[in-house]
């Protein structure tokens, strides 16, 4: 999904700019109205645990300060209407016919409001301006913070009538019914749910979760944008949810308990290995090691083992790379460079895959000389230009300049 993100910079995001143009976009709303809302809705980079959400499994994701911002005017006619702030491009729908998905970015407002209609919850249409800071095609999830932003937009002068993790769910039901992308619940989690200075833990099958502590004060959490826009398209990410499902069919053959990959573990593999298909075989592998790394992990950092948690990044990027085959030559040229680097704990691809970004944990005497050498190794060896973000775990959707309540789990 691209809403046209630019580089981070508090002047994009400040309330009074965005309020200051709506009005000049839209006549009917005077700059200083006291109606003009702003929320906001960030964009999350996963620490470890890739491709298992869809799984069943375990992952380890955290909000992080680039995010979607919507200012609006609550209205009384049933009708969106949204423009882009970077560009200008206007869309708009009604909330009592909301025909099918255009394949323009209102799909995920409007596939939202279906979604949060069908569980009840009470909505409003409004006059929008959105704005984003989340780098284009990047794979912190831009698509899970416009339909956050929206599910605060949409209930008018309220917050959503949903707790947290069920607005989450919403969400999630939208990309998958009606934009046609069949995520997991991560990004949509982690957007509503986030806790400042903290990553989280779910369990995307019971969805208990908790924050993980990070050490903060020690490692910099620093996203390393390749300039290579992500290249996995819907086809190919249902294309591996597919290949995951192939592999359950045929595990439950034997073991009738199996319902996701999540209830295999590596012995229960070994064993029936022989009967998937070498696909299926690879994806199953990866999802079953993936699981158990960020269990692994968050033990790791709980006593502060940061060799122990490179291994895992480590391991989990090359996993990815060749089981999953979601990695790509820019992705790994970031990670190869990372690795070479002092002073860095850890690197990974973070997201679906294909292009986009990795995440990096590194010391923070270490961060500018990191930046220098992404800076000068990275276009050497790709000749692309990077982006290097260090970004701080932040709150989930809420309303700026509100105290955010938390919305349970």
């Amino acid at each position: 999904m691209d809403v046209s993100g630019t580089r981070s910079n508090r002047r994009t995001l400040e309330p009074a700019r965005l309020r200051s143009r709506l009005a000049a976009i839209d006549p009917r709303v005077r700059a200083d109205s006291d109606a003009i809302r702003v929320v906001r809705a960030p964009g999350r980079v996963n620490l470890i645990g890739e491709h298992t959400d869809y799984n069943d499994g375990y992952v380890m994701p955290a909000a992080i300060g680039l995010e979607i911002r919507i200012a609006y005017v609550p209205t009384d006619d049933r009708r969106v209407e949204l423009t882009l702030d970077q560009t200008g491009e206007s869309a708009a729908f009604g909330l009592d016919a909301i025909g099918p998905p255009t394949g323009r970015w209102i799909d995920y407002v409007a596939g939202t409001a279906r979604s949060l209609a069908e569980a009840g919850a009470p909505l409003r249409g409004f006059r929008g301006l959105l704005t984003s800071t989340l780098p284009r095609g990047s794979g912190l999830s831009s698509s899970a913070a416009l339909e956050l932003a929206a599910a605060w937009a949409l209930g008018g002068d309220e917050p959503p009538a949903l707790d947290g993790m069920t607005l989450a769910r919403r969400c999630q039901n939208a990309e998958n019914t009606y934009v046609g992308v069949q995520c997991g619940l991560m990004d949509q989690f982690a957007s509503s749910l986030g806790v400042a200075g903290a990553g989280l833990f779910l369990d995307c099958r019971s969805l208990e979760w908790h924050p993980v502590a990070l050490p903060l004060a020690e490692l910099a959490l620093v996203v390393c944008h390749s300039g290579s826009r992500r290249r996995l398209d819907d086809s190919a990410y249902n294309q591996r949810r597919a290949e995951c499902e192939r592999a359950v069919e045929a595990i439950a053959v034997h073991e009738p308990a199996v319902r996701s990959l999540r209830d295999v573990d590596a012995a229960m593999l070994a064993r029936h290995i022989a009967d998937l298909d070498p696909v299926a075989a690879r994806r199953a592998r990866h999802i079953v090691d993936e699981n158990a790394r960020v269990l692994a992990a968050e033990a790791a950092l709980a006593a502060g083992d940061f060799a122990e948690v490179g291994r895992l990044f480590a391991a989990s990027h090359d996993s990815l790379r060749d089981l999953y085959q979601v990695s790509s030559p820019e992705l790994d040229a970031l990670v190869a460079i990372a690795r070479e680097t002092p002073g860095v704990v850890a690197a990974r691809l973070t997201g679906a895959g294909f292009g986009g970004c990795t995440v990096n944990l590194v010391h923070r005497d270490a961060t500018e000389a990191f930046r220098r050498a992404i800076e000068r190794d990275y276009p050497a060896r790709t000749g692309l230009r990077p982006t290097v973000y260090e970004v701080d775990p932040v709150d989930g959707a809420g309303v700026v300049g509100e105290r955010r309540v938390a919305m349970g789990s």
